[in-house]
């Protein structure tokens, strides 16, 4: 379950993403309540901040891919977790000192967004290189459970210091957790990382390996499904505060409630999918079941008539989410060659996160013109639909192709 952290590079990029992730979702609670409050409690504000903060992978991703596969990962996610921290620092500055402004907050969400969108390609495609392709599957795993238990504690956190001491002072919190993950990836030994000869600078790059992806229709299908459930059944960073403060009548306590137990879901699911990983690679039938029970969870969380039912219901949604994306991730990067991982986690990145600027908007519109519930009813219902439509074409086509580890030689993956 834990075979990832015997490897040296691997223990000390894990302990600094823990500290680092815990800032990095206290300060999405308290950005996103920063919103409401400039906003007057407006949901189309909060989609709009979310929209600008996602708005770069449509830009940005794809390039980064190709900065991946050409640079060494480790010194560039060396300046661009420095360009995070600073961030923080700028907003934190500006909100403890009183300034703060709305459209300071969009800004900020924007440049934030231009560095995560360069930053998580690269860290993606890292993530082998510390641990070898036998380890992969484990490391992602491992990775959602790190990532998910900082989303059960830093949400609770940060709803706490906002009623005491304000939002100003969790974002400079998360600036300074930056020293953990820069000072893991300082200590790390490049000798033993496991990298593949890098990408020659050459024109065309880019092309080539949407021309890669293009030729394989089995990636095409798996992405335009990450790309549905993603852009309109992950909608928690719009939908959970205003359920919240709108329907609810909590404020940020129950924003942190919320968060927290579609926390715990998720490190649960992490958990379990660390423990799939030691069978082997993952399976397509886990992933399409993981996205059908997804939709109809989160349709199930929707409707729940009290917050803590709503707090409850939340748990299995988390739980069936992260099944749902440590297969897909997983399922991608093996799917491919060590050369093009970079640009095809770019384009993963792309369709996992480039749809927000659509349906971050798209679910305030829904909850400031029906109910608070609907993004939720809304998102599940295309999650199944898509994991339905996904499932049948998948089926058809016998699996997805994966490269043999030696030979070349091309294998169906089981269904």
């Amino acid at each position: 379950m834990f075979g990832s952290l015997r490897v040296r590079n691997y223990r000390l990029y894990a302990s600094g993403q823990v500290v680092s992730l815990v800032g990095l979702w206290m300060q999405r609670v308290a950005q996103d309540w920063l919103v409401l409050e400039l906003s007057d409690g407006s949901p189309v504000a909060l989609g709009v901040a979310a929209a600008l903060q996602f708005a770069p992978t449509l830009f940005l991703s794809l390039w980064a891919g190709v900065l991946a596969d050409r640079m060494d990962k480790r010194k560039l996610l060396l300046v661009l977790e420095t360009g995070l921290g600073l961030c923080a620092l700028t907003l934190g500055l500006l909100d403890v000192t009183g300034v703060v402004q709305l459209w300071q907050v969009y800004l900020l969400c924007l440049l934030l967004g231009a560095v995560s969108a360069v930053e998580t390609p690269v860290r993606q495609s890292f993530v082998v290189e510390m641990v070898g392709r036998d380890q992969l599957t484990n490391a992602v795993a491992l990775n959602s459970m790190t990532f998910n238990l900082a989303r059960m504690v830093g949400p609770a956190v940060a709803g706490g210091l906002i009623v005491f001491v304000g939002t100003g002072w969790v974002f400079l919190i998360n600036a300074i957790s930056f020293v953990g993950v820069l000072t893991g990836l300082l200590l790390m030994n490049a000798r033993e990382l496991h990298r593949g000869d890098p990408v020659p600078r050459e024109k065309g790059q880019l092309r080539e390996g949407l021309r890669y992806v293009r030729r394989r229709a089995d990636l095409v299908i798996l992405l335009c499904l990450v790309f549905f459930i993603s852009t309109f059944g992950l909608n928690f960073y719009v939908t959970l505060a205003v359920l919240a403060r709108n329907e609810f009548g909590g404020d940020a306590d129950a924003y942190g409630l919320l968060s927290t137990m579609l926390a715990v879901g998720t490190l649960a699911g992490a958990t379990l999918a660390a423990r799939r990983s030691a069978k082997g690679k993952p399976r397509l039938r886990l992933l399409i079941l993981g996205a059908l029970a997804f939709g109809v969870l989160e349709i199930a969380a929707g409707l729940m008539p009290s917050l803590w039912l709503s707090g409850a219901a939340l748990v299995p949604v988390g739980i069936a989410m992260m099944t749902f994306t440590t297969t897909a991730n997983a399922t991608v990067q093996l799917a491919v060659s060590p050369a093009m991982r970079g640009r095809v986690m770019g384009l993963y990145m792309l369709v996992f996160l480039g749809g927000n600027p659509v349906g971050g908007p798209v679910m305030g519109w829904l909850a400031e013109h029906f109910t608070a519930r609907a993004p939720l009813v809304f998102g599940g219902a295309v999650s199944i639909v898509a994991a339905l439509v996904g499932g049948v074409v998948l089926a058809r086509r016998g699996g997805l192709a994966l490269p043999g580890h030696r030979l070349g030689l091309r294998r169906r993956a089981r269904v």
